[in-house]
């Protein structure tokens, strides 16, 4: 594994610095918050370095894929997609409700993710995309980052779960929503997510010519596992009132083989089955 230096430097040095700094902040609002300090003008200044990271990031993302012609997407910059779209949506959900100690956990993924094609010295396909194409990729990802977001929400109200039952609500669980409201947000991601998804799977039919050829038929099968499990848990806290630990499962089993879906099959293709 070698690595690359080809992407274009000061906006990743930017990037990581803006993303640190963003992650920093988080954790002194938190301990504020937690010592019933008051926030002065940090959540501005927390605004304006997310946006900067994600505009640093996103530089960074555009120059990766564009370098030939058509759209280059491999295992490393799909996971950098996704969690620069986690993020984002994070930051927009963020501005409404208060998730920050959510980002406290997405941040260094993001980071970290961020930096995963600077490590990657394989190649993927060059997609020449038409719009079709575009549109479902588009909705995919979209939909990936979305049930992301969404499975980090209930690893968090699981966390909170656990710690209002054992009568411990301390530390950062503290710095949460109550836990009903944390119960509709992973509602609304999911449901949000099953759109997309719902979205991305129909424009696959329509737009590829057989969805279900060999080297994607593991994809598609999985994605639609993977649809029914988040569409059975939404039937099921509609019809019978299902949440907590029950939703909790059902989410991450669904996330689990949604991820295997999408990176599972990427990474086989990429790096176990290439040719040398």
């Amino acid at each position: 594994m070698t690595i690359t230096f080809n992407l274009l430097t000061i906006p990743t040095v930017l990037a990581v610095l803006a993303w640190l700094a963003t992650w920093l902040l988080i954790g002194v609002r938190l301990r504020n918050r937690l010592q019933s300090r008051p926030q002065g003008t940090h959540r501005h200044l927390l605004i304006l370095l997310w946006l900067f990271a994600l505009a640093m990031h996103g530089w960074t993302i555009l120059h990766s894929i564009t370098q030939m012609p058509g759209i280059t997407i491999d295992f490393a910059e799909a996971s950098s997609i996704v969690m620069w779209l986690c993020s984002l949506l994070l930051f927009i959900t963020m501005l409404r409700r208060p998730l920050e100690t959510l980002g406290i956990f997405v941040v260094p993924f993001t980071l970290s993710a961020m930096l995963f094609p600077l490590l990657n010295n394989g190649s993927a396909a060059t997609l020449d995309l038409h719009s079709g194409v575009g549109i479902h990729i588009f909705t995919s990802l979209l939909a990936y980052s979305m049930l992301t977001l969404a499975a980090l929400q209930a690893l968090l109200l699981a966390w909170q779960n656990q710690h209002l039952h054992n009568h411990n609500p301390g530390g950062l669980i503290r710095t949460l929503p109550p836990l009903l409201d944390m119960e509709t947000l992973l509602f609304k991601l999911i449901q949000l997510g099953v759109i997309l998804l719902s979205a991305g799977l129909l424009s696959g039919i329509l737009y590829i010519d057989d969805i279900f050829s060999q080297h994607i038929a593991h994809k598609t099968v999985l994605s639609i596992v993977a649809w029914g499990v988040f569409t059975t848990l939404l039937a099921g806290h509609g019809l019978y009132g299902w949440r907590g630990r029950i939703a909790i499962r059902w989410t991450l089993s669904g996330f689990f083989i949604l991820m295997l879906a999408f990176f599972g099959s990427k990474f086989v293709l990429e790096f176990l089955v290439r040719s040398p």
